[in-house]
């Protein structure tokens, strides 16, 4: 490639997309109906580089121009139509158990008041003097009678 071919290359990143528009019509001849920078750079710089070094063989021309009569020839993409249906499986997933929980079946001690608490840890839930509770923050709101954390109240430390 030339030199002053690829200065004219050069400069074309630094044009605007109307002044590209502009360059690319009067290149190729015919209407522009792109606005994307890069595109518009891109096919500027092939044309110029055609008409410096040569474009496409005769050969490769016509070889175009026979794939071209056979095929369909689109100007934009096929739109997708907003009624396709997509079937989602319903899929029953089990949720996904705290980590800083122990296994199932642990006893959980600790001394309050000078009292103990035991707590067993169940598959779903806790049970704490024969009564089951949904979370640690419940049993240990009973405890207290106050609203406490029970991942803190019983000191249950964070896997991170």
């Amino acid at each position: 490639m030339d030199s002053v071919t690829a200065a004219e290359i050069a400069k074309l990143d630094t044009m605007t997309v109307s002044k590209l528009v502009e360059r690319f019509e009067s290149l190729v001849g015919e209407k522009c109906r792109s606005r994307n920078k890069r595109y518009l750079v891109r096919r500027i710089a092939w044309r110029l580089q055609a008409n410096a070094e040569g474009g496409l063989s005769e050969r490769a021309l016509k070889r175009a121009a026979e794939l071209a009569l056979d095929s369909e020839v689109r100007v934009t993409p096929p739109r997708e139509h907003k009624r396709s249906r997509v079937v989602v499986a319903a899929v029953e997933a089990k949720p996904v158990r705290d980590l800083r929980l122990p296994p199932n079946g642990t006893m959980l001690h600790r001394e309050y008041k000078g009292r103990p608490i035991r707590v067993l840890v169940l598959e779903d839930g806790f049970e704490y003097e024969g009564q089951l509770f949904n979370s640690l923050t419940a049993v240990a709101n009973t405890i207290t009678g106050s609203h406490v954390n029970g991942f803190q109240f019983f000191r249950l430390r964070s896997t991170q």
